[in-house]
């Protein structure tokens, strides 16, 4: 090291120090070092574990709709259609696709802090308003709730790419966090997401017992009411925290070269948003409607009994997850997405061609069926997020990620809109519909199979390589990168 000393003439003196590499001040280095890297793995963890709980809330807020349908079928017969009930599950979907799209923008301008932010007061306001809905007519108090669930939809769907990308970038803050990401970031997405499903569940069937098992207005009120406590109470932590490292880097605060963007990752948007598609086509009708699938099979037909199951059902999500992240570790994301697609879609031919015998005994039908819910989600459930967060560079991240996320949703509208009427096509063969329904989801996931390998990208495990290979295309393309970065 060279040090510049100032004589008494006013000139300087060049003196070279060399250090030994394992001498005091090495050590000394290397012992502040290591509280750093430290700090920085404890901050990245706790963004990540917050990342979670914001999704679980969300996933109970999508869910809890599920659970209080057949108690509207029971408290309000004459308005609660067929329509009314699409509605109710739709209006959270499509709120969570403009939302996606909207806050994946949001992100990327103007910061992942400021994101997060905007989507929890969103999501805060609308289910505050779906839990005190009221109207002069029952079918008012329904289009209130209708609307509410859209604008907790909107801020909801903000989370996905905030919550994604936070988790993603928080986990390569260091070497051993990005070592374990796939695993982490499986955990606080779609774990934290199903985790939300099976809570639903369970609140609603604690609701039911504090009313005596009696199917009163004041249980989905409560149920509801309950959905904006965890949002609040993160929010506060939420202030608090700071952008990634790769954001501050990275970041373009100038107008974006869409058309280089476009030409140089077309391929794996579109992948991860197929991908996306073909997994929530299938994944959400069949857990949104699980209740009602098992209400067919369950012959007292007890609100209580219908909720019960279709808990126990989604609580098979739960160890698929944890399996998913394990294997996206050791195999990698993409091979994890189309191994889970066959095995799902092979399960599901199974299920569904001898769906008849397997109904013939209750407890082997939901094994199965949960199960079948089970290997969606350790391949293309846990993956879509890492997928669309790892294959896209930092300053892109949210846009692409939203936008993926965005096309999912899309698909879980479609699925949600033609799942009764598959069922309904076939009169009152309720098990031929049924079966179609399998069959068909079952047919989807093989062609998710095939866009997962063909067209979604193997990445590095460090964002960082991404982002410089990105800085130097937009370099040799006459785009001025200098001022990436905040």
């Amino acid at each position: 090291m060279a040090v510049a000393l100032e004589s008494s003439t006013g000139t300087e003196t060049q003196i070279s120090i060399q250090h030994q590499p394992h001498g005091d001040k090495g050590k000394e280095m290397t012992a502040d070092a290591e509280p750093a890297q430290e700090h920085q793995a404890r901050s990245g963890v706790i963004n990540v574990a917050i990342a979670g709980l914001a999704l679980f809330s969300d996933g109970y807020n999508a869910q809890i709709i599920g659970y209080m349908e057949p108690l509207f079928s029971v408290l309000y017969a004459n308005t609660m259609s067929s329509s009314i009930k699409s509605r109710l599950s739709n209006s959270f979907l499509i709120g969570e696709i403009f939302g996606m799209i909207f806050f994946g923008a949001l992100i990327d301008r103007l910061g992942r802090r400021t994101g997060v932010f905007a989507a929890t007061l969103f999501l805060v306001l609308g289910v505050a308003l779906a839990a005190a809905a009221h109207g002069t007519s029952e079918s008012g108090m329904f289009w209130m709730m209708i609307i509410s669930r859209g604008i907790a939809g909107f801020g909801a769907g903000g989370e996905y790419p905030v919550c994604a990308t936070s988790a993603t970038e928080a986990a390569d803050e260091t070497a051993k966090l990005r070592k374990r990401r796939g695993f982490l970031v499986a955990s606080t997405t779609d774990f934290a997401v199903d985790l939300g499903f099976v809570a639903a569940g369970i609140v609603a069937l604690i609701a039911l017992a504090c009313f005596h098992q009696d199917t009163r207005e004041g249980v989905w009120r409560v149920c509801f009411g309950l959905g904006f406590v965890l949002p609040v109470i993160i929010c506060f932590f939420r202030i608090r925290m700071i952008n990634s490292t790769q954001y501050r880097k990275h970041a373009i605060k100038s107008s974006y070269p869409c058309r280089l963007v476009l030409k140089r990752y077309w391929k794996p948007m579109l992948g991860t948003s197929l991908a996306w598609f073909c997994y929530d086509f299938v994944t959400y009708p069949f857990g949104l409607f699980s209740s009602t699938i098992i209400s067919q099979l369950n012959p007292n037909n007890t609100t209580v009994e219908n909720i019960g199951y279709g808990t126990v059902i989604n609580c098979f999500y739960l160890p698929g997850c944890l399996l998913g992240g394990l294997l996206m570790d050791r195999i990698g994301r993409k091979q994890t997405m189309t191994l889970g697609f066959l095995l799902w879609a092979i399960w599901g031919f199974i299920l569904g061609g001898a769906l008849g015998p397997i109904q013939s005994i209750p407890a082997l039908f939901i094994i199965m069926y949960g199960m079948f819910n089970a290997l969606g989600e350790m391949g293309p459930g846990v993956s879509t997020f890492l997928c669309a967060a790892e294959s896209f560079p930092t300053p892109l991240r949210g846009h692409f990620l939203g936008f993926a996320a965005a096309v999912g949703k899309a698909g879980a509208s479609i699925g949600t809109e033609v799942f009764t009427p598959i069922q309904e096509s076939f009169g009152w063969d309720v098990h031929r519909g049924q079966q179609a329904a399998f069959l068909i989801g079952s047919a989807f996931t093989v062609v998710g199979a095939v866009v997962a390998w063909w067209l979604i990208p193997d990445m590095e495990r460090e964002l960082e390589s991404e982002d410089q290979r990105f800085r130097v295309y937009l370099e040799e393309n006459g785009y001025d990168a200098v001022g990436l970065g905040m």
